[in-house]
Parts: C-alpha cells; sequence; structure tokens
C-alpha cells in the first residue's frame, strides 16, 4: 500500500476530530497507529477512548498541559523538539501505518521547531505510512508537500453563544 500525506487545517473546529477519526478507522482495519500531540498536554475524553485500544494506538503528548498563549517558553520548545523526534522516530520504526502530528502546524507557527525539521520528518517518511499533520496556521511548503488538504471553516459556532467546551465534545 502507499501511503499519503494529509493535512487538516483552518479556522473551524474537527481538525483532530477529523484526525483521531481517521485513527479510529485505520485502528479498526487492525492498523497500528502513533498519535503525537504537539501543544496539547492535559486530559480529553478522546484520550481515554483511544486508551481502550492500546494494543493499537499510542499517543504521546508534548505540550505542558495548557495552551502555549504568548511567547513559548524553553520547556515548550524543548518539549516540542523532542516531540518532533520521537514522531520521526515513529515514522521510521516500521511500526506504524499511520502516524499523526496533532498541532504540528501551530507548533511550527509558534516557532517550537523550524519549518526545515518539520519538512524533514515529512520527506523521510517511507511511502507505506500514511501520515496526518493537524492545526491552523498551515504553512504553504507543508501544504505543497502533502497530498490531501482540507481546510476547516466555521460557519456558525454555539461558543460565539456563549457555550462553553462540554465533555464528550469538544474536550
Amino acid at each position: 500500500m502507499t501511503g499519503h500525506v494529509h493535512v487538516y487545517t483552518g479556522e473551524g473546529k474537527g481538525k483532530t476530530t477529523a484526525a483521531l477519526g481517521l485513527a479510529l478507522r485505520a485502528a479498526g482495519a487492525g492498523w497500528r497507529v502513533f498519535v503525537g500531540q504537539f501543544i496539547k498536554g492535559h486530559a480529553a475524553s478522546e484520550l481515554d477512548a483511544l486508551e481502550r485500544l492500546a494494543d493499537l494506538v499510542t499517543v504521546r503528548q508534548f505540550g505542558g498541559g495548557g495552551f502555549v498563549c504568548e511567547t513559548p517558553g524553553s520547556d515548550d520548545t524543548y518539549r516540542a523538539a523532542c516531540g518532533l523526534i520521537e514522531c520521526k522516530e515513529a515514522i521510521l520504526s516500521g511500526d506504524y501505518a499511520l502516524v499523526v502530528l496533532d498541532e504540528a502546524n501551530v507548533a511550527l507557527a509558534l516557532g517550537l521547531f523550524s519549518l526545515d525539521d518539520l519538512l524533514e520528518v515529512i520527506d523521510a517518511r517511507p511511502e507505506r505510512v500514511e501520515l496526518v499533520i493537524t492545526g491552523r496556521y498551515a504553512h504553504s511548503a507543508v501544504l505543497n508537500r502533502a497530498d490531501l488538504v482540507t481546510e476547516m471553516r466555521e460557519v456558525k459556532h454555539y461558543y460565539r453563544q456563549g457555550v462553553p467546551a462540554r465533555a464528550g465534545i469538544e474536550m
């Protein structure tokens, strides 16, 4: 099988959800999946669900537990850089048919690792590995490397009417 590079980007909701839906489908087909989550480092309902598939799905978080809202600190940069190395190792290991780099576009935009480092990971991908990169602010060079690009666009969101994030839906 020939793998492809997917990018899920844009301002709308659903990028991580789409990537994890693909991970679920891949696990259902018996594939081993690696999900590396940049920026994120907190509990979420989808992680509880994926724990039930631990024989097929590995999830690693490389964030500090909160969102990077200002200038990232050296610990944020260190975690992201180590995470990108771990994701590259997963891609090259031969153990995983699908690798997800969740919020890697945001990590790149925040300067947590360089464009060259991310492109090196993409370019190192063996032909049989399916690779998904999510997050807002996808760089044009990342888009150019992709075989499939989906842009999520917010048309309407109940958050704008004051509805907070809900367990099982947004978290």
